[in-house]
């Protein structure tokens, strides 16, 4: 091992990776939650799949397939938090695919023969919030290099 070489190099983690972790994390226990008020039986029956008279979380509406999505965004969120780039890419993937929920829950709520995820202005308002935070996640700058001490050896000034 050279004098240059340091085994313990800490990978410095940009904010974005911390909301993409944060993200991540709150879109599965929403799930889980979801899940524990809906059940799990709507997962093999299509018509309670979809359904339109479930439950509320907080003043959200919820069926079970709108638990699978929830579920499948926080998986995501913690599997590409660790890596900048992947970080990145979760950023872009919520705010063009929350940005389209939005866009799609204003012509839905309140029409029951496209409303799948059994939306309400609520959801809605959330969609458009999380659309902007996949935003921020995806152009977030990232973190400068860590800070070198003068006379550190293979390093010029």
């Amino acid at each position: 091992m050279t004098s240059t070489e340091n085994p313990t190099v800490r990978r410095v983690r940009g904010v974005h990776q911390w909301l993409t972790l944060l993200v991540g994390a709150v879109f599965l226990a929403v799930g889980l939650w979801g899940f524990a008020l809906t059940g799990l039986d709507g997962l093999t029956d299509p018509e309670a799949l979809t359904a339109h008279d479930g439950p509320t979380l907080l003043w959200f509406t919820v069926n079970p397939l709108h638990n699978v999505v929830h579920m499948v965004v926080g998986v995501l969120g913690l599997l590409l938090w660790a890596a900048s780039a992947t970080a990145r890419i979760y950023g872009w993937l919520l705010f063009l695919g929350y940005g389209a929920v939005f866009v799609y829950g204003l012509f839905a709520v309140g029409n029951p023969d496209i409303d799948l995820l059994h939306l309400n202005q609520a959801d809605n308002w959330l969609h458009l919030g999380t659309a902007l935070v996949g935003l921020l996640i995806a152009v977030l700058p990232r973190p400068g290099p860590p800070p070198v001490a003068h006379g550190t050896p293979g390093v010029r000034p």
